[in-house]
């Protein structure tokens, strides 16, 4: 099997983008893109560290949970997790990050790429608090590019449309692959409780 190497291999294979494709990255928030962040509940963020060891967590909330700060400056709270803390630690070392934010039911995407830095400070995370509790840290990502990406993906996947979803008991639960993988004593169920009742107390 050959592997392409180069920019100029790369290309070979695929048209020039469209002149649109190529202006439609702005540099600062537009109304619409601070509309799309308004309304969405999630985003995926993508890091890596100074070694290139890459990483994709989500993160999500009720919608708006992503603060607009000025035009160039977005601030995403950290709610509760598993404490490995990956894009966290990567972004000490490496603050460049990709951002997808998604809205269900929508199949467009609002991407934006930027440098990150984490702070503590109390008033933003006040401001950014949840259920009475704010984030243990937040997220300041200062903005370089900003774009809509097309439906293609959500579109082939139909990812919103229930109809293609799997049932979901025909799918292991957390549990069980928890116990697998981990080799655990304890049994399937006993750790899908566990996880219950950890979820309940502690998504904020």
């Amino acid at each position: 099997m050959e592997f392409i190497t180069d920019r100029e291999a790369l290309r070979q294979h695929y048209r020039a983008p469209s002149d649109g494709a190529v202006r439609k990255e702005l540099r600062r928030l537009d109304h619409h893109a601070k509309g799309f962040l308004a309304r969405t509940p999630f985003v995926l963020i993508g890091s890596s560290d100074d070694k290139g060891n890459a990483d994709v967590t989500p993160k999500g909330d009720k919608p708006g949970f992503v603060a607009i700060l000025d035009d160039t400056t977005i601030a995403i709270p950290d709610r509760p997790g598993n404490n490995r803390l990956d894009t966290l630690e990567n972004v000490l070392v490496n603050p460049a990050v990709g951002l997808l934010f998604l809205i269900p039911g929508m199949n467009e995407t609002l991407r934006i790429n930027g440098d990150a830095r984490l702070t503590a400070d109390p008033v933003l995370r006040e401001r950014l608090a949840a259920e009475g509790k704010p984030p243990v840290t937040v997220m300041v990502v200062d903005i370089k590019a900003v774009y809509m990406h097309c439906a293609k993906a959500f579109m082939r996947s139909e990812l919103w449309a229930p109809g293609t979803w799997p049932d979901r008991t025909s799918l292991p639960t957390l549990g069980q692959i928890l116990r697998d993988q981990l080799a655990l004593a304890d049994n399937a169920e006993t750790l899908d409780k566990s996880l219950d009742e950890s979820y309940r107390k502690s998504l904020w």
